[in-house]
């Protein structure tokens, strides 16, 4: 797996999660975590009998679930050791199998967690070892309530394992819930990208950030680049933008099926596409090999998404690039994140690119406009709304009246014309009957109203329940 010796993260905390310790650890994107806490997993439990699922790890996303569930699969390649991703978008039946049969550890997102919890295959009774990663980020995706259901269907365990990249005080009062007397870890640690990282910022033009990125994708500086936007819709249409000028790329976010966001990010890391947009889903959860560029096409509100982001890159060590386009309504949002980093991030301009050109494409519609169209959409659905009652009330015809009744009476050419309930008596043609068959009654016509048919030979008389017997209605049933 090209591991030559361990990182900072993994040299501190595999001694104590070895000796079935505790562990509360601040620790980055990017450090090194997950074999930090697979690793000590794996060997306690190579020894136990199988078909008892005894380690659960917590993740925020799908993304990162299905990533640590694949580290666990290549570090266990020679052991009998086995895993699972359990986690939302895909069906439970494969995740189903999983609870029965017992894998040694199940990696799951909090809420599809809890769908399998309402099952009485799911219920972990062996379970010995709880990791929750990216705690902090949890708390920020609104899951704390659903990992505190969680841990009351967890039994008593031996070992709990805890990485956060912060701190804040919910995740705090969690710990001293959790853990008993854990080895801390690095806690002291100030929030900052890898030291791997080239961090630069470019100023422009909120609606010339597009031709900005097109104009270094084509200078072919960047092998491959994540690019995060604020928003889901932004992320389209960018990917759009960058299609048409015949970019390989695809997008990532919180709108696009399970499949897609798997077929993406796995194009993504084979080559196939050299760009791919996201949102902050994908803060936490990529790990691509060798990522040379991160963009912050859009600058992050929150200081610990900028590091979230640029730690995609620059990953176990390695170097990487880490711009961001900061327009002059983003300065703000941008010296919060040079407090938190500790420095003032260097201002770049790219040579030769017309910074004064107009916005080649608009990723975002105005609130007012948006507004405008969502009234002018609504008042179109009343007045279909209106147009298809009316077109209802229409053909029902006057109240009272059966619909059709105006021109019943008149019949098809060539035929007789039929009666109906309420006509007076007589108002239907005589016609003669079918030979020895019996007169048939309608309600509320008089006996004889309608002339006589011969009926049906060796026929009996029919009637219609709680009718008066009379003749049948011309024209058969």
């Amino acid at each position: 797996m090209g591991f030559t010796r361990p990182t900072p993260i993994q040299q501190d905390a595999i001694p104590p999660a070895m000796e079935g310790r505790d562990v509360l650890a601040c620790a980055m994107t990017g450090s090194g975590k997950t074999a930090a806490f697979v690793l000590p997993i794996l060997h306690r439990l190579m020894s136990k009998r199988r078909g008892v699922t005894r380690a659960l790890i917590l993740t925020p996303t799908r993304e990162l679930a299905a990533q640590i569930e694949e580290h666990l699969s290549q570090m266990a390649m020679h052991t009998p050791m086995t895993g699972a991703a359990v986690f939302g978008g895909v069906g439970m039946g494969p995740q189903e199998h999983a609870f029965r049969s017992g894998v040694d550890v199940i990696v799951a997102t909090p809420g599809r967690l809890l769908d399998h919890f309402r099952f009485p295959y799911a219920r972990l009774e062996g379970l010995e070892i709880l990791v929750l990663d990216e705690a902090d980020r949890m708390l920020d995706m609104g899951f704390l309530p659903d990992i505190r259901r969680v841990l009351k269907h967890l039994p008593p365990r031996s070992q709990t394992l805890f990485f956060s990249a912060t701190m804040p005080p919910p995740i705090v009062t969690l710990t001293r819930e959790l853990l008993r007397q854990p080895a801390t870890i690095n806690l002291e640690r100030t929030a900052a990208p890898a030291v791997g990282i080239t961090q630069a910022v470019y100023p422009v033009a909120q609606d010339v950030k597009s031709s900005l990125l097109l104009e270094l994708i084509k200078r072919g500086e960047m092998k491959s680049a994540l690019v995060f936007t604020r928003t889901k819709h932004r992320a389209n249409r960018l990917a759009d933008f960058l299609t048409r000028y015949h970019v390989p790329c695809e997008r990532i976010h919180g709108n696009r099926s399970q499949a897609q966001r798997t077929a993406a990010l796995a194009g993504f890391k084979s080559g196939r596409f050299r760009i791919l947009v996201a949102t902050d889903i994908a803060a936490r959860g990529i790990d691509v090999e060798a990522l040379s560029h991160v963009i912050n096409f859009d600058v992050p509100a929150v200081p610990e998404d900028y590091i979230h982001r640029v730690g995609r890159t620059a990953r176990a060590e390695m170097t990487g690039d880490a711009f961001t386009f900061v327009s002059p309504e983003e300065e703000g949002d941008l010296r919060a994140i040079e407090r938190a980093v500790g420095k003032r991030l260097p201002r770049v301009t790219l040579a030769g690119f017309d910074y004064a050109r107009k916005g080649a494409e608009r990723l975002e519609v105005p609130l007012a406009q948006r507004i405008a169209e969502i009234r002018t959409r609504k008042a179109e659905d009343r007045a279909r709304a209106k147009a298809n009652a009316e077109r209802r009330a229409q053909h029902q015809g006057a109240p009272g009246q059966r619909p059709g009744a105006a021109s019943a009476s008149q019949g098809r050419p060539g035929q007789p014309s039929r009666s109906w309930q309420g006509r007076p008596p007589g108002a239907a043609p005589s016609q003669p009957s079918r030979s020895g068959q019996p007169q048939r009654s309608w309600q509320g016509r008089p006996t004889g109203s309608a002339p006589s048919q011969p009926s049906r030979p060796e026929q009996p008389q029919r009637s219609w329940p709680g009718k008066p017997s009379g003749p049948r209605r011309p024209g058969g049933r």
